[in-house]
């Protein structure tokens, strides 16, 4: 009992126990009953899909807000909303991945899911990591806040380059170092053949969606820090929208060439975020009032996303193709032709 009530971050350990048991019941119940057969998930599905774990995510708040208390969970909306809205790019990105590696549709809901046990443990190094050096040195805010404000402006003026799958170290790497097959073995990651394992395609991708999280995560975890130091908030409101996200990610692979504007919303947002601090310090606040940060944070995303509905969008770039490194057993080489699609920076 001693056990459970000790703090771990600032927490009692069986408030994180309760979170990350419930992450993972829900993986499970995906994984082992709603998608135990591989099939291609279709519009609707990834609707509903979605509109379940959102729901969760926003029914956590209460949780929040009946343990911790009301400003801890308008912060944690706040931070749910800051990461679900940042993590779009990433939409971009993993389809452009799926599309390099020819994952077939009724496979790709297997990575995603896979993918999400990774984001729980390096998402939580992360934060961990961060937790400390903010505890430590308080001015580290200041640095995450001037990072957040260079990194909008950037983005605003520069929102528009290539992703070159290609040229990714981490798939380049595995491709020299790891025995592999050179197609897909259905949904398996690894295949025997003889006495070795060989990694199939699948697990390529997998790892390449996690190195990709990885960079994304550089821009989204010193936004929520921005909003607030408490690692419970922090950690659960990342995995809660990253959870939503990727259930919606068979909808907004389609739609989200339609959000031209998006792209200058989420750098106003980043700008915001950082400037809370120094804008807090000029006034004298202890914290900037979460439930505005919030208010204008769902204003500038919904903003983007009006105007990129109701405003005619600049043409579609014109997909690449991009050569596909020989396989360096068997030799074979092959091609993807791939969509150009805007990057953060």
């Amino acid at each position: 009992m001693n056990l459970l009530l000790s703090e771990v971050m600032g927490e009692a350990v069986w408030m994180w126990g309760v979170f990350l048991a419930l992450v993972l019941a829900l993986l499970a119940f995906d994984l082992g009953v709603l998608h135990r057969r591989p099939h291609e998930i279709g519009i609707r599905e990834s609707l509903l899909l979605s509109a379940f774990y959102i729901s969760l995510g926003l029914l956590f708040s209460l949780w929040i807000w009946l343990m911790l208390g009301a400003r801890e969970a308008a912060m944690y909306l706040t931070g749910f909303v800051v990461e679900k809205s940042l993590s779009l790019d990433n939409v971009f990105v993993i389809a452009v991945i799926f599309s390099f590696f020819a994952i077939p549709k009724q496979y790709q809901h297997r990575v995603l899911i896979y993918g999400i046990l990774g984001v729980i443990v390096l998402r939580g190094l992360m934060i961990g990591a961060g937790t400390a050096i903010v505890s430590r040195f308080e001015w580290v805010l200041y640095l995450f806040a001037a990072f957040l404000v260079f990194t909008g402006v950037k983005m605003l003026f520069n929102c528009e380059r290539e992703c070159d799958v290609a040229a990714n170290p981490v798939q380049r790497m595995l491709r020299k170092w790891l025995p592999l097959t050179a197609s897909l073995h259905g949904d398996r990651f690894f295949v025997r053949s003889g006495s070795r394992f060989l990694a199939t395609p699948l697990l390529l991708a997998l790892v390449t969606v996690e190195f990709t999280d990885l960079i994304f995560a550089v821009d989204s975890i010193p936004a929520i820090f921005s909003i607030t130091t408490d690692p419970y908030i922090v950690y659960t409101s990342n995995i809660f929208a990253i959870l939503g996200l990727r259930a919606l990610y068979f909808v907004l692979a389609v739609m989200m060439d339609r959000f031209t504007y998006l792209k200058y919303a989420l750098s106003l947002v980043l700008v915001f975020i950082g400037s809370k601090i120094f804008v807090a310090d000029l006034f004298d606040w202890e914290k900037f009032p979460p439930s505005l940060s919030l208010a204008i944070t769902l204003l500038l995303i919904c903003g983007g996303m009006l105007i990129s509905l109701f405003v005619p969008r600049a043409s579609t770039p014109q997909p690449t193709v991009i050569d596909l490194p020989p396989h360096p057993t068997t030799g074979i080489s092959n091609c993807r032709t791939v969509p150009k699609v805007p990057r953060r920076s």
